[in-house]
C-alpha cells in the first residue's frame, strides 16, 4: 500500500512539472527596435541600374504604413509605384519609365513597421543611379528650438530645389530626414543644385506647414550645393498667423461672453452694434491680447452682434444668439497671488474675482489675526481692472490670518451676492528670501536686449529692458535655481519677435548665461554677465 501511494505521488509530481514546463515563457523586455534590411536587390547605392524593380529584405515580418504618403521618391514620378509584400520582403515596381544618368533617393518616412509593436524603421533610405554617376553630395546640420537654444529630436528637415521652392506649403518634399536626439540630420546623395532648407516640427504627419500650432525653421538664402555643405543652424519658431481668426466663441453658463483668437491683437477693442445692449458691459482683455471676456450687465438679447478691433480698426464681426429661457449660474469666487499659501515679504494680498464687482460691504468682511478679530484698512480695486484688489493691513510675519467674506459682502456688477468666502494665510518671514544683484555688460553698446530671469521650469519671473550697462536688483528673491536669459531687440520695440516665413524674418536671437544660478535664505548674491557682440 505504502509503495503504491508513494507510486501516485511520485506520478503526479511530474504530471504537475510537465504542465508546468507549458506555461507560456516571460515576456521579457518589450521590442523597441523597429525592422533591420538584411539585403536589397539591387544594392543600396548602385549605379547603372536598368530595370523597373526594387526588392528589400527585413529581418522580422513587416507591415506597410500609409506608402503612398509616407514613402517617397525622388525625383518624383507621374505614376506611383506599386508596393508589394511578400513574407518578410518588399517589392517596389516601377510603372514610369526611369530617366537616363539620374540619382533617384526613396525615403521611406514611417512607411515600414515591424507586425507586432509596429516599431518604425527609420531614416532609411534607398538610392540607385540610373547612369555610371552616383549623386554624392551632402547637406547637414542641427535644429535647436530658438526659445531656449535646446536640440528638437524628430524634427522633419527637407529641401525644396530653388526652381521648385514655390511647393513649400502646398506638396510635401521628396527629400527629407528627421533629427536624432541631438538635433543632427544630414541629406545625403544630393546632386549639384540650389536648394532652399526647411525644418517642421508638426501636429500631423503630413509634412506640409498648414497648421497655426506647427514650429517651422529656415534658411533666409538657398543653398548653393556645389561640395558638401555642413553646420547648418536651423532654428525652429511658432509664427504669428499672418490671417487673423477667431478660434472660439461661446456664451459661457455663468453668462460671461468669451472670444479667443489665434493671434495676439495690438491695441485691442470691442464695439456693440445692436443699440444700447453694450452700455452697461464690462471688458477684460489678456495681457497678450489673444483672449477677451465681456460681461454685460442684462442678458436681454436674442441676438446681439460684436465688432473685435485692432486699433479702432475692425477684424471681424461675430454674432451671440441666446434662447429666451437661457439661465446662467453665477458663484462669486476669488484667485490669489500667494505662494504656498504665504504673501511675499513687501508684496501686498491681491485678490482676482471671476466677475467684474460692484461693491464691497466693509461690515461683512472680516480678518482674524492668531484667531483674535482685526480690523482691516481697506479694500481697494486696482486700476486698469474690474477684478482686481488689494487687501489693505499691516501683516506681521509668524501669525496665521483667516479672512472672511460673509454671506453678500459682495456685490458683482449685476449685483448678485456672494456665498461665504474665506481664506486662510500668513506673511513669510523675510529670512526665507535672499537679493541678486546682475550687473549687465553689454560688450556691443549700438543693440538693446530683453533679459529675463527665468526659474528651473522656464517660467520668467521677471523681464528688464536692457539699453546701457546697468545692474538689476531682486531683493527679497526665494530660493530656488534661476537661469538668465538673453533676448537681442533687433528693432528695439521691448518686445520679442518671433519669425516670418513668407517675409524671411527670423526670430530674434537669444542667449543663455552658462552659469546656473542658485539662490539662498538671508543671502546676498552678485553675478556679473557679459552679453557677447554676437550669438
Amino acid at each position: 500500500m505504502k509503495k503504491l501511494l508513494f507510486y501516485l505521488l511520485f506520478i503526479s509530481s511530474l504530471l504537475i512539472s510537465a504542465c508546468a514546463s507549458l506555461q507560456q515563457p516571460d515576456g521579457g523586455p518589450r521590442d523597441k527596435e523597429g525592422p533591420k534590411v538584411l539585403t536589397t536587390m539591387p544594392k543600396n547605392l548602385s549605379r547603372n541600374f536598368k530595370g523597373n524593380k526594387i526588392a528589400i529584405t527585413f529581418d522580422e515580418y513587416f507591415k506597410l504604413n500609409n506608402e503612398y504618403t509616407e514613402i517617397t521618391i525622388s525625383p518624383a514620378q507621374e505614376t506611383q509605384p506599386i508596393f508589394k509584400t511578400k513574407q518578410k520582403t518588399l517589392e517596389i515596381t516601377f510603372k514610369d519609365s526611369l530617366e537616363q544618368n539620374t540619382t533617384y533617393t526613396i525615403n521611406f518616412g514611417k512607411g515600414i513597421q515591424d507586425v507586432n509593436e509596429s516599431n518604425i524603421l527609420k531614416n532609411y533610405s534607398f538610392v540607385f543611379a540610373t547612369g555610371p554617376t552616383l549623386d554624392s553630395l551632402l547637406i547637414s546640420g542641427n535644429v535647436i528650438n530658438s526659445s531656449d537654444n535646446k536640440p528638437v529630436f524628430d524634427a522633419t528637415v527637407f529641401i525644396f530645389p530653388l526652381k521648385k521652392d514655390t511647393l513649400f506649403g502646398k506638396k510635401k518634399p521628396s527629400i527629407y530626414t528627421t533629427t536624432d536626439s541631438a538635433g543632427n540630420f544630414s541629406l545625403r546623395n544630393l546632386r549639384e543644385d540650389q536648394y532652399t532648407i526647411y525644418a517642421l516640427k508638426e501636429q500631423g504627419v503630413d509634412r506640409i506647414y498648414n497648421a497655426p500650432n506647427e514650429e517651422i525653421a529656415f534658411l533666409k538664402d538657398p543653398i548653393n550645393l556645389t561640395k558638401d555643405s555642413t553646420n547648418i543652424k536651423l532654428k525652429l519658431f511658432k509664427e504669428i498667423p499672418s490671417i487673423f481668426r477667431i478660434i472660439e466663441r461661446k456664451i459661457e453658463n455663468d453668462g460671461r461672453i468669451s472670444i479667443i483668437s489665434n493671434r495676439p491683437i495690438k491695441n485691442p477693442s470691442i464695439s456693440f452694434i445692436n443699440s444700447g445692449i453694450g452700455k452697461n458691459s464690462f471688458v477684460d482683455f489678456s495681457l497678450n491680447g489673444d483672449s477677451i471676456s465681456i460681461w454685460l450687465k442684462e442678458m436681454a438679447f436674442d441676438s446681439l452682434l460684436v465688432s473685435v478691433n485692432e486699433s479702432d480698426k475692425p477684424l471681424d464681426t461675430l454674432t451671440f444668439k441666446r434662447g429666451k429661457k437661457d439661465a446662467y449660474i453665477k458663484n462669486i469666487l476669488f484667485a490669489n497671488n500667494l505662494t504656498g499659501n504665504k504673501i511675499k515679504p513687501g508684496n501686498p494680498l491681491e485678490l482676482t474675482f471671476n466677475f467684474p464687482i460692484g461693491a464691497i460691504d466693509m461690515s461683512k468682511v472680516t480678518l482674524l489675526e492668531d484667531s483674535v478679530a482685526k480690523q482691516l484698512e481697506s479694500i481697494t480695486k486696482l486700476p486698469n481692472s474690474h477684478r482686481k484688489y488689494q487687501v489693505n493691513y499691516p501683516w506681521v510675519a509668524k501669525k496665521r490670518y483667516v479672512l472672511s467674506f460673509l454671506n453678500a459682502a459682495i456685490m458683482d456688477y449685476a449685483n448678485v451676492p456672494n456665498k461665504p468666502l474665506k481664506l486662510d494665510f500668513e506673511l513669510d518671514e523675510i529670512e526665507n528670501y535672499g537679493n541678486l544683484d546682475l550687473t549687465i555688460e553689454k560688450l556691443d553698446s549700438t543693440k538693446n536686449y530683453i533679459v529675463q530671469l527665468l526659474t528651473d521650469k522656464d517660467i520668467i519671473y521677471k523681464e528688464t529692458i536692457v539699453k546701457k550697462n546697468m545692474t538689476i536688483r531682486y531683493a527679497n528673491i526665494p530660493t530656488g535655481k534661476f537661469k538668465v536669459k538673453v533676448i537681442e531687440d533687433a528693432n528695439k520695440n521691448s518686445l520679442f519677435d518671433t519669425g516670418n516665413v513668407k517675409l524671411k524674418i527670423q526670430p530674434e536671437k537669444s542667449w543663455f548665461f552658462e552659469k546656473e544660478i542658485i539662490t539662498r535664505a538671508n543671502w546676498d548674491r552678485d553675478e556679473v554677465i557679459k552679453i557677447p557682440k554676437d550669438f
